[in-house]
């Protein structure tokens, strides 16, 4: 019997299985990397805040906003750095989407005398809107004018309490309207 060439020693491995075997981890990585990447840019912060999109009605209270929102702390909870802007305030933190406060929004229209209404002393508050992972949007529906304020999920319970006792000292309490 022959014995094996230098050929026949080598590696059963033929370049295009090398290539292939190098190429696949490869692929994985940057298909990773580029998941990481959109869902980055996608994060809570680039998304719109629901009661920026409130409408704001002129009526019953509305020329409190200036005077309420220049009241609001310049920080709630963790979250500072106040600016205000129209009808709006916010704070922020980072890593999180801003507490948002808008002064003068519309009566929901959901609202309704089955509604489910959480009281944080001494006020009224609607949910509106949640968003999954991010926060919870309400309307303060016993004083004028309607407030709506966003709060991040992970905020705690510190800007809602803040609020609702300045929404008491400075606004004009209302019974609660449910449309008609």
């Amino acid at each position: 019997m022959a014995e094996p060439s230098d050929d026949e020693q080598r590696s059963p491995l033929s370049p295009a299985l090398i290539a292939t075997l190098v190429a696949v981890p490869v692929m994985v990585i940057a298909v990773f990397i580029t998941f990481a990447a959109v869902k980055y840019a996608n994060r809570p912060n680039s998304e719109s805040i629901p009661v920026e999109d409130y409408s704001t009605a002129q009526g019953e209270g509305s020329e409190k906003c200036p005077a309420f929102l220049d009241a609001l702390p310049d920080r709630l909870g963790d979250f500072d750095g106040k600016s205000v802007d129209g009808a709006t305030a916010r704070w922020s933190k980072e890593g999180s989407d801003p507490v948002v406060i808008r002064c003068g929004v519309t009566r929901p229209d959901e609202l309704a005398p089955t509604s489910a209404l959480q009281v944080i002393d001494p006020v009224q508050w609607f949910m509106t809107d949640t968003v999954a992972g991010r926060g919870q949007a309400y309307v303060s529906v016993d004083h004028r004018p309607y407030i709506a304020m966003w709060v991040p999920a992970g905020s705690g319970n510190a800007p809602i309490t803040d609020v609702s006792a300045l929404v008491a000292q400075r606004l004009t309490r209302a019974p609660l309207d449910f449309g008609k």
